[in-house]
């Protein structure tokens, strides 16, 4: 997060969780495993990154071993604060799991996951 964009910058790096801009991306980079005891590790971060006017969030799920309801939750509540504040949040994940956990939820359609992180503009 940038000072112009509203944020106070990212939280600090966690074993679930760490942030970087990866213009003119946040990206939020979940590892490990993402369940009732470590989401709100996630949380924290996804609500620093989403705090900001139109923020553009991509969160990678790519190094998560395990996922459950209580991160499509931590999702669903940071996709609808971002849209609230005029920007988006996308998943980068190539796990079938993640996708199969999507589509049983019925979510698949609101986080349709991106393979990659997707290139750089400019």
């Amino acid at each position: 997060m940038t000072p112009e964009s509203g944020g106070s910058g990212p939280p600090a790096a966690n074993p679930y969780a760490r942030t970087y801009r990866r213009d003119p991306f946040t990206v939020v980079e979940a590892a490990g495993e993402i369940d009732m005891a470590t989401a709100g590790s996630l949380a924290e971060h996804l609500d620093a990154a989403t705090a900001g006017t139109r923020p553009d969030v991509l969160v990678d799920l790519r190094t998560v071993d395990f996922f459950d309801c209580s991160g499509l939750r931590v999702l669903c509540r940071a996709d609808s604060r971002a849209r609230e504040h005029g920007g988006r949040l996308r998943i980068v994940s190539r796990s079938e799991r993640i996708r199969r956990l999507l589509r049983a939820s019925g979510l698949l359609g609101r986080f349709p996951p991106l393979p990659e992180l997707p290139e750089r503009r400019g």
